[in-house]
């Protein structure tokens, strides 16, 4: 597990700039749409929402709360899960997270 203060105006009002987050490592498996996930697409790391899932492919859709998509990446690219912001905890996120770090 993990906590730092990500920068960006992309995901309000659901992470504010410099909000502590605390991210753990995930089974990409179990993710769902409206799960944010730390992951790489592209080249360019997020902590961005999962707004589609593709299980016959492994993959997830990635994208900003405001509608931007990043685009798709594969299970290995996804490496963890937000579980708090400022403390407080996010739903969704019990049974998910893969227990490594």
């Amino acid at each position: 597990m993990i906590e730092f203060r990500p920068t960006g105006s992309s995901m309000v009002p659901l992470i504010r700039s410099r909000q502590l987050v605390t991210v753990a490592p995930v089974d990409p498996a179990r993710v769902e749409v409206g799960d944010i996930v730390l992951v790489r697409v592209a080249g360019t790391t997020y902590l961005h929402l999962v707004s589609a899932v593709d299980t016959a492919t492994r993959r997830v859709q990635i994208s900003n709360n405001r509608g931007r998509v990043n685009g798709w990446t594969n299970h290995p690219r996804v490496y963890g899960i937000c579980t708090a912001v400022d403390g407080v905890p996010r739903p969704r996120t019990a049974g998910k997270t893969s227990g490594l770090g």
